[in-house]
């Protein structure tokens, strides 16, 4: 198999992931700055220019960072970032649904109409009139989050799972593009604090480093 990884949060996902789990894949950098993920040859994996992308070793591929998290878990029994049984599977995969649909869809919208329209503006369709609105979104999805983790220690409880590496990797990229925790949210400053301190968030923060190196 090969990841093909890029800049941006959703790359960061799957690289904290293999991370977390030890997993070892062949990788490839996409420059998408200077639109290596637009080209045809890529298209041709990725219909939509896509990254991260997982090409499986029949020549088929899989986009989206939580479908390859899920799919390296099916496959390579590295099942604790989802859950031992169907219960905490379960529970992983609806904060996964949570941080997805409250915080990483409205940031991203938010950060393509405003930071990133010159970037995104010819590439898909972004709502520069919304932008502010939408960031206001994304700070009421983090001020819910923030509700849910209380005390924690992680996201669903007292178990670290593939919800916090989702929620820290855009947490993060938050920081960068103008949308910054309210350090009126302690509960999940705490949070973030906490999952800083992981070796797998130094670990992903460079999509560069490992290349041409075993994961």
């Amino acid at each position: 198999m090969k990841l093909y990884q890029s800049l941006g949060p959703n790359p960061r996902v799957v690289l904290m992931y293999l991370a977390e789990t030890g997993l070892a894949l062949d990788r490839q950098f996409v420059d998408i700055m200077a639109a290596e993920n637009r080209r045809p040859d890529f298209y041709a994996k990725s219909p939509l220019g896509h990254t991260p992308l997982l090409e499986l070793d029949d020549g088929s591929h899989i986009v989206e960072s939580i479908a390859i998290c899920e799919y390296l878990a099916e496959t390579h029994a590295a099942n604790e970032l989802l859950g031992a049984t169907p219960e905490q599977r379960a529970r992983t995969r609806m904060f996964v649904r949570i941080v997805d649909q409250l915080v990483v869809v409205p940031m991203t919208a938010g950060f393509r109409g405003a930071e990133g329209l010159s970037m995104f503006r010819d590439r898909v369709l972004c709502l520069p009139d919304a932008a502010a609105d939408l960031k206001r979104l994304a700070a009421s999805g983090l001020e819910a989050v923030n509700n849910i983790i209380g005390t924690g220690p992680w996201i669903a409880g007292e178990r670290f799972s593939l919800a916090d590496i989702l929620l820290y990797s855009f947490v993060e990229f938050g920081a960068l593009v103008g949308q910054p925790l309210d350090p009126a949210l302690t509960n999940l400053a705490a949070w973030r604090d906490r999952v800083a301190a992981r070796p797998s968030a130094a670990a992903s923060a460079n999509p560069q480093q490992g290349i041409g190196e075993p994961a």
